[in-house]
Parts: structure tokens; C-alpha cells; sequence
């Protein structure tokens, strides 16, 4: 086929449509189905509903439920974060982007069809996918992210950075909506009960995600081999290492990925443990839980504002500046923090704490993506740039799951843990305020 040219509608909407494929894992399995299928049946309740025991043993060891899931996670994180510099260091030079990045769509995609047979009596085989599906979603975004400054120039990144992320969350809030419509009503698609219902909506997951791929996969550039050398295992630490060694030499850059770490903490936590605090946190009039119509409308929520939020940040960032947008954001996002903590017990309180999330969500993903890609110095190397910003995004995760899962398991409630993510949006807020003004102008 012919080489699209840099900047082209149709390559540009192919590279966004990645976001449409595989953005129905991060709802759908991580925010929304699993979670709370996952802790439906590792949950024991008596006929009041009350809750007997949420513990669950794994590989001979007892966890409190959420917490394992925040482990687990944690570790799929830290598997990528190791992995991927390898892969990018290999991709990049082997001239094998596309090609590592269908590897991983591949791996998520199987994992999620292979949930069809998790239940209460495999609960090891479940965190397995979960962790294995993990890995797969973002070890191919290390690759779609390298490539946005190859497919758009640069005074478009913000805007197609962001068309990637409102695809993302179109077409992965359209499948939710078909899930939530199976779980709620499974007879009207010939099925027997919700957890049947729930078992399909993995096969959904994976479908979907591989089919969608198949667009970016015709058209993405496959990429050439640098100079015909041939690369070694360490050859994307190398590569880590020099971009390490440049920051030195770019302030704007350094102190950016510095805030970006830590507010990271804070923004990718909230999404994966939403579902789980909404469960056991909030209650309604009679003290019951919110089932799961209730915490799948949450995440539709979060999902639609995100939309509009994506573009809206878009349009504040080209009026005030990338810099001074990010940081109107972690403000609002102490803000959110506090008020869930203080303030958020019951449903209604809940869904208000879900128009707000989302209205900051994808504005904050989107902007720090498009924000990095315009800070890189001149460089035909993205990957290794990219390798190094998906590192800093993954180790955030990971510290801030583990940190959250800690403070789970030695205290009574969820309710605990967001003090942490209060800290992790107010350091990120300070350390954005560290960069300097001049270069913010230019940002």
C-alpha cells in the first residue's frame, strides 16, 4: 500500500482509531466489568447482604479482595515498565514498531477472551488474565504513543492527541452501554443470568479490540532499520540512558516528567480502583451497596464528560498554555479528593464525584501526552522518548496502586487511601510551578 503522508486525514484517523480498538479493555475490564464481577465472586454475604468475608487466598497467601486486585495491577504495570524499554529499544531500531505493537494488542485481546472462564473456583486463573491482558494494553501503547509525532505535526498534537483519546472513550462507552444492557437484561439477548451475561461481555472485549486494530495495522508506517545495525537485548536501557543523560541539558522537559510522575500517582489510581470503592464505600438509603447498573452508570459518566473534557482542556491549552492548563487541573483534582473523602457516601453524591472526574480525566491524559510530544527535542528517535515517558507513566501506577493497596490492607475502609492521592495531585501541583515561565510560553 502507499505511504500516507505525515499529517493526512486518513492516517491521522487511523493512528486515533487504536484508541477506539483498545480503550474497551481500560473500561470494561479494568474500571468497570472485572472489578466488579471479580468482587461479586470473591465476596461472601449472608441472606441480609451483609458481607461475612472478602478475603481471598492466592498462591497460598490471604488478601483482603481489593487489595489483591490492586497488587496484581500493580504488577502487570511493573512487568511493562521493565519490559518496554527492551521492546522499544528493538522496535525501534529492528524497524519492528508495528509489529511489537500488534504482538501485545494480540496478548490483551486473547487474555480477554480467555476471561469467559474465570468464576469463583478459578479466581487464580482470573488476576492471571487480568495481569496478562495488562501487559498486553500497555505494552502496545508504548508503540501508538511513539507514534503521534511521526503521523501529525506538531502544531496538531493537541488536537489529535486528544481526537485519540474522545475515540477512545465514544467507542468504549458505546460497548459499555451493550454491557450494561446484557448484564441488566439478559434475557433479552438470549442469555440465562448476569454472570453468564458478564463472561460474554469479556468475548466482546477482545473481539472488538483485535477487530478495530486491524484499521491502524494497514495503515500505521511499519518503520525502517536504523542504519541496517543490529540491536541487543540492552539496547533500550541504552537508549533510556541517553535519554536520561539529555534531560540533564532540557530543564523544561526534566522538570515536567518529574510533576508528570507524580500526578500520575494520583489520576491513573482513581480509574482503577473506582468501581471497588464505589462498591464498598457507598451506600444508599438502606445501606445497601451500589449494584452494578449503578457502577457501570458511573463509569458512563466519567466516560461522556471525558469526551467533552478532552476538548475542552484542548481549547484552554491553546488560549493559556499547556502548563497553565495541567495545573488548573491537579488543582481541580485536589479538589475532587477532598471531596470524595469528606464528603461522598451515598449515589447521588457519587455520580456528581463522576461528572467532575471525567470532566478533568481525559483533559489531564490527553494534554500531558500532547505536552511531551511538543517539549522532545529535535529527534528521529521518538520510541526511546516515548519508551522513557510510558516508563515514568507506568512506575507512577505501579507506586501509586501499591501505595493504595498498603493503606487498604491495614485499614477498615477505602475511605483511607485517598489521602494519598490528595498528596500525590498537591506535589505534582508544586513541582509544575518549578518549571520555568519563559519555557511555558513557549510549551
Amino acid at each position: 500500500m502507499t505511504t500516507l503522508p505525515k499529517g493526512s486525514k486518513k492516517l491521522i484517523n487511523a493512528w486515533s482509531t487504536y484508541d477506539l480498538a483498545n480503550s474497551v479493555y481500560n473500561l470494561v475490564i479494568t474500571a468497570t466489568i472485572f472489578p466488579i464481577y471479580y468482587n461479586a465472586v470473591t465476596t461472601v454475604k449472608n441472606d441480609a447482604g451483609e458481607v461475612i468475608s472478602d478475603t481471598v487466598n492466592f498462591l497460598g497467601y490471604n488478601f483482603k479482595n481489593s487489595a489483591l486486585y490492586e497488587y496484581a495491577i500493580a504488577f502487570a504495570y511493573l512487568i511493562v515498565a521493565v519490559l518496554s524499554p527492551v521492546l522499544s529499544g528493538v522496535a525501534d531500531y529492528g524497524g519492528s514498531k508495528k509489529k511489537f505493537m500488534q504482538i501485545f494488542c494480540y496478548l490483551g485481546a486473547v487474555s480477554c477472551l480467555l476471561m469467559y472462564f474465570f468464576d469463583k473456583d478459578t479466581v487464580t486463573l482470573g488476576i492471571i488474565l487480568a495481569v496478562l491482558a495488562c501487559v498486553g494494553y500497555s505494552g502496545s501503547m508504548v508503540f501508538y504513543n511513539a507514534y503521534l509525532p511521526e503521523i501529525a505535526e506538531p502544531e496538531q498534537q493537541d488536537k489529535v492527541s486528544a481526537k485519540g483519546f474522545a475515540m477512545g472513550y465514544w467507542g468504549s462507552s458505546l460497548l459499555l452501554i451493550i454491557n450494561l444492557m446484557m448484564v441488566q437484561k439478559p434475557e433479552w439477548f438470549g442469555l440465562t443470568s448476569a454472570g453468564q451475561a458478564t463472561k460474554i461481555a469479556f468475548l466482546t472485549v477482545g473481539l472488538w479490540w483485535a477487530g478495530f486494530a486491524q484499521i491502524p495495522f494497514y495503515y500505521l508506517p511499519k518503520g525502517q532499520r536504523k542504519d541496517g545495525k543490529r540491536t541487543t537485548l540492552i539496547k533500550g536501557y541504552q537508549e533510556l540512558a541517553k535519554v536520561w543523560a539529555e534531560l540533564k541539558h532540557n530543564i523544561q522537559l526534566k522538570r515536567f516528567l518529574a510533576a508528570f510522575f507524580i500526578y500520575s500517582m494520583g489520576v491513573q489510581t482513581v480509574m482503577l480502583v473506582a468501581t471497588l470503592f464505589g462498591s464498598k464505600e457507598i451506600k444508599d438509603a438502606e445501606g445497601k451497596g451500589m449494584d452494578t447498573g449503578k457502577l457501570i452508570t458511573v463509569i458512563l459518566i466519567i466516560q461522556f464528560v471525558a469526551m467533552a473534557g478532552a476538548y475542552l482542556f484542548s481549547f484552554l491549552s491553546r488560549k493559556k498554555g499547556n502548563l497553565f492548563t495541567l495545573k488548573i487541573a491537579t488543582l481541580f483534582w485536589v479538589i475532587v479528593c477532598i471531596g470524595t473523602y469528606a464528603f461522598v457516601f451515598t449515589p447521588t453524591h457519587f455520580y456528581l464525584v463522576a461528572v467532575c472526574v471525567g470532566l478533568v480525566m481525559g483533559g489531564i491524559q490527553s494534554l500531558s501526552r500532547s505536552t511531551y510530544s511538543k517539549m522532545l527535542p529535535e529527534t528521529k528517535d521518538h520510541t526511546s522518548y516515548f519508551s522513557f515517558y510510558d516508563v515514568c507513566e507506568k512506575m507512577s501506577i505501579v507506586l501509586g496502586m501499591l501505595c493504595f493497596a498498603l493503606i487498604t490492607e491495614n485499614s477498615s475502609s477505602m475511605r483511607t487511601p485517598i489521602l494519598a492521592l490528595i498528596v500525590f495531585f498537591v506535589v505534582g501541583f508544586l513541582l509544575l510551578l518549578r518549571i520555568p515561565k519563559m519555557q511555558e510560553q513557549n510549551s
